[in-house]
């Protein structure tokens, strides 16, 4: 289980200093020396890169933190599924539609869940992450949970350097040592990874056909079906009591007795034994959803649920299929990327020091949304970057004496 880079930013997650000392890694890079030496990997690969890396005190708390979990669900959607993301998905789908075809022919994955992966983990390459891997995994290997793990990410990490497929300086990406344009794991991408465009590298940073191909590869290695869909948002009976959750599968025909139909109304044209499953990510009062195989091929990319929802609404968006249906059950609904943007330049016009409007509802901009909070009265006074303090901000004039920084408009009342 990983975050997302492109997730990760969107949400801002909350970072610490946690305790990690260079004596600490120093006392550590002999052991991990000698494992890669027993696994293949030349002293010359080893002492180039790893002896060099200083600590990053940070990774111990991101280690626990994971939006995928910690996020409300309609925040975590909001920002990975916006009218930016899609509009933008749409002009990939079309640059790259002969690279997209060509690899539906070898893999049998649809150009729009490729597609819908990329801009999921990676902004379609705008956001990569800016940590370089040795440093992340050369942490984790030695400090922190699940140092095992990540020893065996470092070798591969030494490996990939080793056969000269990605050059070290070009390794940056998530804290958790994900990479390129999808975003693999190291030992995914030892495992996976495939040199689509026939330069002799598998290169998931400078190659966009090698990362296209790479997932669809992943994807039906996780037991894609051609041609099926992954789900569909559902309606729920009147005073539906039954429960719901990835892994309790019946056929179609037991969902469908329950009367669980499609909430467009058209019929679910797949076999009535298809093991199909009944999600409520916000419980009976949301969205729900039956989903098939597809969609636990989505899963095995980033065990989540909500970030298989993503992956899977982004591809509908893609295929011209409009937002869901059902609202979410809350009176505080998420904000895409450009609402974020536009309460980011709200608080500065307030004064508020939060940096740059990047969209990202981080520390500065938490701490900036409380204080709003409070001064209207609203409970909770909780820092989250939702549509009730948007649209208090937006009804009210800033204060005449303050100034917007340098570069960001001063925001309309009533802005829309």
């Amino acid at each position: 289980m990983r975050i997302p880079v492109a997730a990760l930013l969107a949400l801002g997650a909350l970072t610490a200093p946690a305790s990690v000392s260079a004596s600490d890694l120093s006392a550590c890079v002999p052991g991990l020396r000698a494992k890669a030496l027993s696994e293949g990997i030349s002293a010359a690969t080893f002492d180039a890169n790893v002896p060099q890396v200083e600590a990053d005190p940070k990774l111990l708390e991101l280690l626990d933190r994971q939006p995928e979990f910690s996020t409300p669900i309609w925040d975590y959607l909001a920002g990975l599924v916006d009218e930016e993301r899609v509009s933008d998905g749409k002009a990939m789908l079309a640059a790259h539609a002969d690279t997209l075809a060509r690899v539906e022919a070898a893999y049998g994955v649809d150009p729009e869940t490729v597609v819908a992966v990329w801009g999921v983990e990676s902004d379609y390459g705008k956001v990569f992450g800016k940590r370089p891997l040795l440093q992340s995994l050369t942490t984790l290997s030695c400090m922190g949970r699940r140092q095992s793990f990540f020893r065996g990410e470092l070798m591969a990490t030494l490996r990939i350097i080793q056969a000269g497929d990605v050059a070290p300086e070009k390794l940056v990406g998530s804290w958790a040592g994900a990479f390129g344009h999808t975003q693999f794991m190291p030992s995914t991408y030892r495992r996976i990874a495939v040199d689509f465009d026939g330069d002799g590298r598998r290169d998931l940073v400078d190659s966009i056909p090698d990362a296209l191909a790479s997932t669809a590869n992943y994807l039906k290695r996780s037991g894609w079906r051609e041609r099926q869909p992954w789900g569909y948002e559902v309606k729920l009976p009147d005073g539906y009591a039954g429960s719901g959750g990835r892994r309790n599968r019946k056929p179609l025909s037991s969902w469908q007795a329950e009367g669980i139909r499609r909430v467009d109304g058209v019929a679910i044209a797949l076999p009535a034994d298809t093991p199909t499953a009944l999600l409520l990510p916000a419980g009976r009062e949301g969205p729900a959803f039956l989903v098939f195989k597809n969609f636990d091929a989505i899963y095995s990319y980033n065990a989540a649920e909500s970030y298989a929802l993503a992956i899977s609404h982004l591809s509908d968006r893609l295929r011209g299929r409009g937002p869901l249906v059902t609202p979410w059950p809350t009176d505080d609904p998420g904000l895409s990327r450009a609402e974020r943007r536009e309460l980011q330049t709200l608080l500065l016009a307030r004064g508020h020091d939060i940096g740059e409007v990047d969209g990202i509802i981080g520390t500065s901009t938490r701490a900036a949304i409380k204080q709003e909070q409070a001064r209207l009265g609203q409970a909770p006074a909780d820092g989250r970057g939702g549509r009730r303090i948007l649209e208090a901000l937006r009804a009210e004039a800033p204060p005449a004496d303050v100034t917007p920084a340098e570069g960001v408009p001063a925001p309309a009342v009533g802005m829309p």
